[in-house]
């Protein structure tokens, strides 16, 4: 089995992805666990930079065969895009999921809810040391609701309104948020794109 290294700490993450994975004969493990120690400066302006960024440098650290990285944001069409990849920092460092939402709501405040469009965007890249690298980007498009609605989930989850689904990530339960998720949209590019291997 070939071993896989994520460039996360995050169990979640390692759960989601390495169920996709397990068909593959591919064992995923968090870059802590595979020794590498510290943080990775993400200083891409794009989710695809960001990515990658995050995927070559556990791989040069830790001479990996495989590692996979992802980036993650909530893009708001009448914000020109904002957060973007700034989403986590909105706010101000430290990250505050709290004061994001409420900054986010703030800045749109008068508008009316069919101009609040957004996406919900997830880029994974899954990096070979040979240098071959899959790239994988998952979208899901909704609303910045009025208010925080639902307790479960982080992050904008409160505030963000699936389309065709009315209602936000913080009100679905776990199961329902994994598969309308924009993580599972990318999930799904990755392991149609691994088939063809």
């Amino acid at each position: 089995m070939i071993k896989a290294v994520l460039a996360s700490g995050n169990a979640h993450k390692v759960h989601e992805i390495g169920l996709i994975l397990k068909d593959f004969d591919i064992e995923l493990v968090t870059m802590k666990a595979a020794g590498f120690e510290g943080d990775v400066e993400e200083n891409g302006t794009t989710f695809e930079a960001n990515s990658l960024i995050k995927a070559e440098a556990v791989m040069d650290a830790l001479k990996a065969e495989i590692t996979l990285a992802d980036d993650s944001g909530l893009m708001v069409d009448a914000l020109d895009g904002a957060p973007g990849v700034y989403s986590a920092r909105y706010a101000g460092e430290p990250c505050d999921n709290e004061a994001n939402n409420d900054k986010l709501l703030e800045a749109l405040k008068d508008l009316p809810y069919e101009k609040r469009t957004a996406t919900f965007v997830t880029v994974i890249t899954y990096l070979l040391s040979s240098g071959e690298k899959i790239v994988a980007r998952g979208e899901v498009k909704g609303h910045i609701g009025v208010e925080r609605q639902g307790t479960n989930g982080f992050g904008y989850d409160p505030l963000f309104i699936v389309d065709g689904l009315n209602k936000t990530y913080a009100e679905m339960n776990d199961d329902e948020k994994s598969q309308s998720s924009h993580r599972a949209a990318a999930l799904e590019i990755l392991k149609a794109e691994l088939l063809k291997r």
